[in-house]
C-alpha cells in the first residue's frame, strides 16, 4: 500500500473507458470486501462521480453519487422534463430511468464491496424491476449488497421519489445479479 494520496488509473470492464483520479490509501492491509480499509469513502465517491460525469448516458441523466460505503450506494437522478413521459404520461419520470438507476446503483454497490475495486469489474447478468407508483421528482436509489460470491454478486435497490400526490414514497424496487471480474481471472 502507498501512504497518502496516490494517482491511479482504471479501465471500466466492458466499455474499456479509462478513468483516472487520486485516492487516499492507507497502510492498513486491505480486508476482503471492506473498501474503507483501502481508500476513503468520500475519495471513492468523488472518483466515481468523475467517471459518471465523463460517461455519455449516465452524464445525460445527470446521475449523482450521494454516498458510497462498502456494499451500499445512494445515487440520485434529478427530475428533468427530458426524462419524463409527456402528454398522457403527465410528466411522470419514464420507467426506464428508474431501471437504469437500479442497474447502475446495484452494479456499483457490488463493485464497492469487492476486495480490489480499482482493478475489478462487474457486468449485469440479470435485472428485475418492479414499478410501484408514478414518480414526479428526483429519483433516489439506495443499493444494498446482499451477496458477494466467487463470480456473482447480488444487490437489492429501493428507489424513492415524490409521487404525483406530493408524497415522498418508494416508487420502484429491484434486484440485480452481476458477474464479477477479478484481476486474477483469465
Amino acid at each position: 500500500m502507498f501512504p497518502g494520496p496516490a494517482r491511479v488509473a482504471a479501465r471500466c470492464q466492458g466499455s474499456g473507458d479509462r478513468i483516472e483520479g487520486t485516492v487516499s490509501l492507507s497502510l492498513a492491509p486491505p480486508t476482503v470486501g471492506v473498501m474503507d480499509d483501502v481508500f476513503d469513502s468520500e475519495d471513492a465517491r468523488a472518483f466515481l462521480q468523475r467517471y459518471i460525469d465523463q460517461h455519455g448516458f449516465l452524464s445525460f441523466l445527470d446521475l449523482q453519487v450521494e454516498s458510497l460505503t462498502p456494499g451500499q450506494m445512494v445515487m440520485r437522478v434529478p427530475y428533468d422534463e427530458k426524462l419524463a413521459n409527456q402528454n398522457q404520461g403527465n410528466g411522470n419520470v419514464h420507467g426506464g430511468i428508474a431501471a437504469s438507476l437500479i442497474d447502475t446503483a446495484g452494479g456499483l454497490g457490488v463493485h464497492s464491496a469487492l476486495d480490489d475495486p480499482l482493478n475489478s469489474g462487474v457486468a449485469t447478468i440479470d435485472l428485475n424491476v418492479s414499478y410501484l407508483r408514478p414518480a414526479r421528482g428526483d429519483l433516489v436509489a439506495t443499493a444494498e449488497v446482499i451477496r458477494i460470491g466467487g463470480t456473482v454478486g447480488v444487490a437489492t435497490v429501493d428507489v424513492e421519489s415524490t409521487t404525483p400526490e406530493g408524497e415522498q414514497e418508494k416508487v420502484a424496487v429491484g434486484r440485480g445479479s452481476f458477474r464479477i471480474f477479478r484481476p486474477d481471472d483469465d
